[in-house]
């Protein structure tokens, strides 16, 4: 028997069994809401608002009078909210035996997913009985798996983007190394892109790591490599493809002259002694240049043959000079 009395304590019973319900009066009207409709909100205050205002029958087909609804007890109603009609309910209509009170238990059946994604609602929100719980749990260990995976993809991607960096980069200049240089040369010339190539070999080098030992040959290089960075552009590319020796691959159309000036500033530049515990470190520079102008069909090793050809030239003319091959006039030392 429910009187006055023991309704506060049934209904406070129902908010913790079967949270999603409505309690309403003989008039139809609202008097008790369990929590997951007060976690929902709406724009309308529900107590005390006629529940057919807020609920729309669909099935069973039904006149739309609480009369109706009441003769309808205990039969499966198929309903939704007429403020947010794109969601549907099930629920059941029951009068509380000896009270002027019934409850209306609801639940979002299949469409609990696209519920709790609106409305943020968890698990607890349901009766523990209610078997969309199941698909809830399933749908909560199915958004932890793919946030995992996800999660597991991106430190993939980072690891294959850094993996092949690492394949493309010489750990001890930061500078490209020959993979990279072979990648970009074919690149370009696939794409007839006009480019210079500049072949720096350095002269002395071995007696730095000689006399001095190879730590101070690799301070040597690290500083190479920023007097390079230093002449470079956006679009050029420079590699570390030996042990002393860089190449300089200047993208697009450049004159003569213009690489004339860059080639004499890097020889400057190396030439510049490099301070070195209390001494210092003196070496040179030798360079050879072509450009893929040069040549009707250009390949990459015909340019680095050339680049090389032009290189010794320089080496032949006592060193610390640069080299452009011309293969109308030959080798020109300057």
């Amino acid at each position: 028997m429910t009187d006055a009395v023991t309704l506060p304590a049934t209904l406070a019973l129902l908010d913790k069994t079967s949270p999603f319900h409505i309690a309403v009066d003989q008039a139809g009207k609202m008097i008790h809401t369990g929590p997951t409709l007060a976690k929902i909100g709406f724009d309308t205050p529900l107590i005390g608002s006629d529940l057919l205002s807020f609920i729309e029958i669909l099935r069973p087909d039904i006149d739309p009078s609480f009369e109706a609804l009441h003769a309808a007890a205990g039969k499966k109603l198929h309903m939704r909210f007429r403020d947010d009609p794109g969601v549907r309910l099930k629920g059941v209509f029951c009068p509380l035996d000896g009270s002027d009170v019934a409850i209306l238990d609801l639940s979002f059946g299949i469409g609990i997913v696209d519920a709790v994604r609106q409305y943020g609602l968890i698990s607890r929100d349901f009766s523990h009985t209610d078997l969309a719980v199941e698909m809830l749990y399933l749908v909560e260990a199915k958004t932890a798996v793919v946030g995992e995976v996800n999660k597991l993809n991106d430190k993939l991607q980072t690891a294959i983007v850094d993996a092949e960096t690492r394949a493309l980069t010489d750990t001890l200049t930061g500078l490209g190394n020959r993979r990279k240089f072979d990648t970009e040369i074919e690149r370009r010339l696939a794409a007839k892109e006009p480019t210079s190539l500049m072949l720096i070999d350095l002269d002395h080098f071995k007696a730095v790591n000689d006399t001095r030992g190879h730590a101070a040959g690799d301070q040597v290089l690290r500083h190479v490599a920023q007097i390079l960075a230093g002449v470079t552009r956006d679009g050029d590319m420079l590699a570390r493809v030996g042990g002393d020796e860089f190449i300089i691959l200047f993208a697009g159309p450049i004159t003569i002259e213009k690489l004339d000036v860059i080639a004499s500033r890097i020889i400057v530049g190396i030439e510049t002694p490099i301070p070195n515990a209390r001494s210092f470190c003196k070496i040179s520079a030798s360079i050879g240049i072509t450009q893929s102008m040069n040549y009707d069909h250009p390949t990459s090793d015909q340019m680095l043959r050339d680049a090389d050809r032009a290189l010794y030239g320089s080496k032949e003319a006592g060193k610390g000079v640069h080299t452009i091959f011309d293969p109308r006039n030959g080798l020109n030392a300057h």
